[in-house]
């Protein structure tokens, strides 16, 4: 099997953050990067191009062969924040966040996509970030 093509780099993330033309985006990843960092209690890296990734993480995928990756991440898309929960999302909490959307499923890692930051919960949002990363290193 292929090595993932989005790799940690040696870019800086308050560069990438400060590049960002949108100001709200610029904003809101200012506001994530300090969540996360909340939750992990590690600083954020850049992962490819346009991820921020907090944690390291080994994961076995379906083919066996371990994979590294981060515990929990985002990235600033045009569409929408996409915040990667590795350690899943926690459905009591997503039904208080406020207009948010999915991929994968409830309880499995998967994005959680937020248009603006502003439009949800912040202390919800919080709290989900915290739960993954929880979960995540409760796995061995």
């Amino acid at each position: 099997m292929a090595e993932l093509k989005t790799q940690k780099t040696t870019a800086r993330v308050s560069d990438f953050i400060n590049a960002i033309e949108d100001d709200q985006k610029r904003k809101d990843s200012k506001t994530l990067v300090a969540m996360m960092t909340k939750a992990t209690k590690t600083k954020p890296v850049m992962w490819g191009p346009a991820i921020i990734g907090f944690g390291d993480r080994e994961y076995t995928g379906a083919s066996g062969k371990p994979t590294k990756w981060f515990e929990v991440g985002f990235s600033p898309r045009k569409a929408a924040l996409s915040l990667y929960l590795m350690g899943g999302k926690d459905k009591e909490l997503l039904a208080k966040l406020g207009p948010s959307s999915t991929s994968g499923t409830t309880m499995a890692a998967g994005c959680l996509y937020i248009k603006r930051l502003d439009d949800v919960d912040k202390p919800t949002l919080q709290k989900l970030i915290d739960v993954s990363v929880k979960r995540i290193r409760a796995r061995k």
